[in-house]
């Protein structure tokens, strides 16, 4: 007689399995909810504490942690002394177990929740049962996903269970029970940095390539997902969405969350190629195609609210990898999808984007911090020339400011209210990208007198205020802080243009 352990949270697909087992002449054993499903369903299954004559206690909680079942699931078959110990104390191997856990990530994620109820929902008998199982792999099989029924089922009717895929179901027990208790230590861990960064993803999507056509790529989501992720987008049209292309429409998300007036990011290689704003969402279209109509071909599109018809057949007139947008008009969504490479994604757009971690890999590791979501606001802003600001020009350094620290350091944001006009994005030297962000701004205007410049670091040198100065830059953002502030300061002082220090830096490499 052979013996199959069936203890599940999720029911789906559970009957017919169990049909099959015991058509296959499997002895059922189950416990709980479990048990009574089978019965229901006119199998005959055997109850856990039949087996371990020992009755269920403290409201469930220990039912399968018993000798009975881990021996049954643990004894070697090709050891006769294991064997031997089985008989001695009537012991019967357990040959298959089917487990899946507690919803703990369900219950966590519902509102209202308290921890009492989060913590009634740690498995503790499932995680164990399904190790042991999978740890002796090579005598049984350890089931933990509904999803895997079907393909089990069959080999085992065809007789054609192997080694291979012993280990695979006892690989994806192990991912599951470590995916498990990473989510319980992240909800249960206070501390910012533990000692044990425990954080789990689930397969998103398996890529053609990645950056380039010789490498292998995956996309993974977060175990807890976030609303606001490309991840969690509803891809309309078009097709699977490249590697390139998550990576460029989480930065143009992230661009997009630092504005509530109508606006549109466009995005060339995770740095901002033109940003604008405006009255309307066509307006604002205008703006950030017009702020750079060249490295826009071929970009990433976010707009902050919904899209029209005349917006649409605009943005048609481009070629345009990705647009992501919180709704779509019928007339626009027409007029869009008649390019059928187009990717087309829906997402509710928010500008209170959540506190999280930020990991990047190197080599050996990650790094980890915080998200950079700390916003300059008018308030914050130190004069320090003899030059006073315009509100309107304080009003684009604020716009500026929150364009600046997305931009690829060493960065510099050349705008006016409402429009990028020039970026500098990822140059070694400071000097190299205040060059880049004002000459690139004369190609969309030959007057800058409305201008100003902004700086994610200080400039350590008098040199980058000249420039901009020599250019008709009036007013110019940067945080401070270096030994030669005042170097600068004189600057702007001799040549009469506004200098203020934001006070936080925006490194973003």
């Amino acid at each position: 007689m052979t013996r199959a352990l069936l203890s599940v949270s999720d029911k789906s697909g559970l009957v017919p399995f169990a049909q099959g087992l015991v058509e296959l002449g499997y002895e059922l054993v189950s416990t709980g909810g479990t048990l009574k499903v089978l019965a229901e369903a006119g199998l005959k299954p055997v109850a856990i504490d039949e087996v371990t004559d020992f009755p269920e206690m403290l409201d469930g909680r220990v039912k399968t942690l018993h000798p009975r079942v881990h021996a049954g699931l643990l004894a070697r078959r090709d050891l006769p002394e294991h064997m031997a110990k089985l008989d001695e104390f009537e012991i019967t191997p357990i040959d298959l177990v089917v487990v899946n856990l507690y919803p703990f990530k369900e219950t966590i994620q519902k509102d209202g929740v308290t921890e009492a109820e989060a913590i009634e929902n740690i498995d503790i008998g499932g995680p164990s049962m399904l190790r042991s199982a999978a740890k002796n792999f090579a005598s049984v099989l350890a089931i933990t996903d509904p999803t895997d029924y079907d393909v089990v089922l069959e080999k085992l009717q065809t007789n054609t269970v192997d080694l291979a895929f012993k280990k695979n179901l006892a690989a994806k027990v192990f991912r599951q029970t470590a995916a498990y208790d990473a989510l319980i230590a992240q909800y249960l861990t206070a501390e910012t940095f533990p000692a044990q960064l425990t954080t789990t993803f689930e397969l998103f999507d398996e890529m053609r390539y990645g950056e380039n056509p010789f490498q292998r790529a995956a996309a993974y989501k977060t175990d807890l997902p976030e609303s606001y992720s490309v991840l969690s987008a509803e891809i309309l049209h078009g097709k699977q969405l490249s590697y390139n292309n998550i990576r460029d429409a989480d930065a143009v998300l992230r661009m997009a969350a630092e504005f509530s007036e109508p606006t549109v990011v466009t995005v060339k290689h995770m740095n901002p190629a033109g940003i604008g704003q405006g009255d309307s969402i066509e307006v604002a279209w205008d703006r950030a195609y017009a702020a750079d109509p060249v490295s826009i071909f071929g970009g990433i599109v976010a707009l902050n609210r919904e899209v029209d018809l005349a917006t649409a057949e605009k943005m048609h007139q481009v070629f345009l990898e990705v647009i992501i947008a919180p709704s779509f008009t019928e007339e626009a969504y027409a007029v869009l999808a008649k390019k059928k490479n187009l990717r087309i994604l829906q997402l509710p757009f928010t500008n209170d984007v959540p506190q999280n971690y930020e990991l990047t890999s190197v080599l050996g590791g990650v790094v980890v911090q915080d998200r950079d979501l700390v916003n300059e606001e008018i308030a914050d802003f130190k004069v320090v020339s003899e030059a006073q600001p315009t509100q309107e020009q304080l009003e684009a350094m604020v716009f500026a400011q929150k364009a600046v620290k997305h931009v690829k350091s060493n960065a510099i944001v050349v705008a006016r209210h409402g429009q990028t006009l020039g970026i500098g994005a990822g140059q070694p030297n400071r000097v190299d990208s205040v060059n880049y962000a004002i000459n690139n701004a004369l190609q969309i205007t030959d007057d800058l007198s409305d201008a100003v410049l902004s700086s994610d670091a200080f400039f350590p040198f008098s040199d980058s205020v000249e420039y901009a100065a020599k250019h008709g830059i009036k007013a110019v953002v940067e945080p401070g802080g270096s030994i030669k502030d005042q170097d600068s300061i004189d600057k702007a002082n001799e040549l009469g243009i506004v200098l203020v220090f934001s006070g936080n830096r925006h490194f973003r490499h």
